[in-house]
């Protein structure tokens, strides 16, 4: 008696994952329900890998956690972006979980396991991997994971962007545009960086391994 409502009751489970996966790849192809909620793949690539050149990022294997949070402060106002703002508005709650879980579920690029232990040789790799703690900044793998591979929902990947991206994102935080993240650490370490660090540490994420996407 107690076999068939919990089969039935798993069958539904996987139709709705199933419906809420296409909805999500939809949504990133052809946009939301509303006119504003335009297609995602248009700035961010039909791989998700982002168009360096425009200045968009890759969004292909970030958390959909990540993902949601960042859609939830763009429609609140919390982070400013002319062309983000007006589209996260346009899309509802549920268009906004289908679509992160598709996005958290593209490829990513391989990034090589850098940590701490390995011998930083030019400026941009020592903030990375050691920091300056003189001035009370730390590595930045110390949150953002080996390599800059990217830790749970707060902290995203930073290898695999590209370096006008990241420049950018740090000098929004520099000058206090961008203030989502938690506890205001990135607007601390982003404001005691000098410019030419800002473009160091950014070239060195972005030429950190490979572009090559994995499964």
């Amino acid at each position: 008696m107690d076999f068939k409502p919990t089969v039935l009751g798993s069958l539904m489970l996987i139709a709705v994952s199933v419906v809420n996966a296409d909805d999500g790849q939809k949504i990133y192809t052809q946009g939301g329900a509303l006119p504003a909620a335009t297609a995602c793949f248009a700035c961010h690539g039909a791989d998700g890998m982002g168009m360096p050149a425009a200045g968009f990022p890759r969004l292909a294997g970030l958390s959909a956690g990540y993902l949601s949070k960042q859609l939830a402060d763009f429609r609140s106002g919390s982070r400013v972006s002319p062309v983000m703002q007006p589209l996260a508005k346009a899309l509802s709650e549920s268009e906004i979980q289908a679509v992160t879980s598709t996005l958290a579920a593209m490829p990513a690029p391989t990034t090589p396991h850098v940590t701490r232990n390995t011998t930083p040789t030019e400026p941009g790799a020592r903030l990375a991997l050691r920091g300056a703690w003189d001035r009370q900044i730390p590595e930045c793998v110390m949150c953002h994971g080996p390599g800059g591979v990217g830790v749970g929902t707060a902290f995203p990947p930073l290898a695999g962007q590209s370096s006008s991206y990241l420049v950018g994102q740090l000098n929004a935080w520099r000058d206090g545009t961008r203030h989502n993240d938690p506890n205001d650490l990135m607007g601390h370490i982003a404001k005691s960086l000098t410019p030419d660090e800002i473009k160091a540490v950014a070239d060195y994420f972005a030429t950190l391994g490979s572009q090559e996407a994995k499964p």
